[in-house]
């Protein structure tokens, strides 16, 4: 019995070092602004932006300029990560009948909301629409709880 015991606390001890192992506990990256452990004041931004009709794709904006201009327009301006979502859109413009068929992007962005960086949002949205002629680049923010 007392064999069990001392053989069960041995076992209970080891099984303790396993999980406080270095690099086991503490494998989450933060540490830093870019890599909080847990943050407030951040928000998640969605942006939508149209690449042409949904059925003429050799038309509109091609792959190989849409990541020509998130190297240039967007990673410049939030290096520190960020998402892209192929989406199908729909949108229907000033003085049109009916709604146009988009192949488009959903560009996800987390980041502390400051002035700065919101700034930083609407240059992104001015760019596109400089060098699209596209009258809107729909902006969607709401609060974000994130954690690395």
């Amino acid at each position: 019995m007392k064999f069990r015991l001392l053989l069960s606390l041995v076992l209970l001890a080891l099984l303790a070092g396993c999980a406080t192992r270095p690099g086991v506990a503490d494998a989450v990256l933060h540490g830093d602004a870019a890599h909080p452990a847990q943050a407030q004041g951040w928000v998640d931004t969605r942006l939508y932006f149209g690449l042409g009709l949904a059925d003429q794709p050799q038309q509109g904006i091609s792959e190989q300029a849409w990541r020509e201009f998130l190297d240039r327009e967007v990673s410049t301006r939030f290096p520190d990560g960020l998402s892209v979502v192929d989406v199908y859109g729909q949108w229907q413009g000033k003085q049109q009948a009916s709604p146009e068929r988009l192949r488009s992007k959903m560009l996800v962005i987390d980041y502390p909301d400051t002035p700065a960086n919101r700034a930083k949002v609407e240059a992104i949205r001015a760019a596109w629409k400089q060098r699209t002629g596209d009258q809107s680049v729909l902006r969607v923010t709401q609060p974000a709880d994130v954690s690395f």
